[in-house]
């Protein structure tokens, strides 16, 4: 008898250990088994002695191969899940983390509070902060990116969930018509100044989504200084670790009435919520 599914799942371990830890390792496999050959532990369970097929065994090699070069699992995978929706993902958009949830849910929180009917979402990638707020509240949801293969990916997830709103290619606010609304971005925060230390899997993501001048700041305090312009009644940024104090003073002597920072479970800054 040839491989069984069990052994599949200790060899897969096996080899995704070698360049990660343990832990990681272990929970990768799983996250192979079930997203990647929509097999449930369940089922393993169950069926862990029968033969592997020599497909899903050739499938298996390849994600490997392309995975022990730092592709990320998500751009193996083509999609990966923010808020419970499955977003396609392709190596022209970032790719979602837990943390842009906290984005969202205070981006629901600050709207409502203002009572207000349209949010526009800044440099939306796959678009899963837009096509959230969308389907989540009745709002009038715009988007905007400057990258022409993003917005293609955030169409299309729009369509694949049933999300209602309207695309913009361009800079910033640049290209989104009046009035604004609420205004939601997350933006390239990394200091490039920084690159040389990053993970290996971020080198495989669009470094125009990533990385900005003046330490990260620039695109922050750019849309911070057009919210402002456009008479938007809020503006919530994602930010990076330590980014708060510096973009609150800037904020301020832009004109917001408050700005406030958010910390995220970690206890690092991530959020901005500057006000008018």
């Amino acid at each position: 008898m040839g491989q069984t599914y069990l052994q599949l799942r200790l060899d897969l371990a096996a080899a995704l250990a070698v360049f990660l830890d343990p832990e990681e390792a272990h929970a990768e496999c799983i996250r192979w088994f079930e997203e990647g050959l929509d097999l449930s532990r369940s089922w393993i369970a169950a069926h862990g002695t029968e033969e592997v097929p020599p497909e899903v065994r050739r499938r298996v090699s390849g994600w490997v191969r392309r995975r022990r070069k730092g592709e990320p699992w998500a751009y193996i995978l083509g999609w990966s899940l923010f808020r419970n929706h499955r977003f396609k993902v392709t190596p022209a958009t970032l790719i979602p983390r837990p943390e842009t949830e906290l984005l969202v849910e205070a981006a629901l929180d600050v709207g409502r509070r203002l009572k207000v009917d349209r949010c526009v979402d800044v440099g939306t990638g796959s678009g899963i902060i837009g096509i959230c707020l969308a389907l989540e509240t009745d709002w009038q949801v715009t988007a905007s990116d400057q990258s022409a293969r993003a917005l293609k990916v955030a169409k299309e997830n729009a369509q694949s969930l049933g999300a209602s709103l309207r695309f913009f290619e361009g800079n910033l606010l640049d290209p989104i018509p009046d009035p604004t609304g609420l205004v939601v971005a997350n933006l390239p925060y990394v200091d490039p100044a920084d690159q040389p230390t990053l993970q290996r899997e971020l080198g495989f993501e669009p470094a125009s989504a990533l990385f900005a001048p003046d330490r990260g700041l620039a695109l922050s305090e750019a849309l911070l200084r057009q919210a402002k312009q456009r008479q938007a009644p809020a503006c919530l940024l994602e930010i990076g670790a330590g980014q708060g104090g510096e973009l609150c003073r800037r904020a301020m002597g832009i004109g917001w009435a408050k700005a406030m920072i958010h910390q995220d479970f970690a206890g690092h800054d991530r959020l901005l919520v500057a006000l008018a």
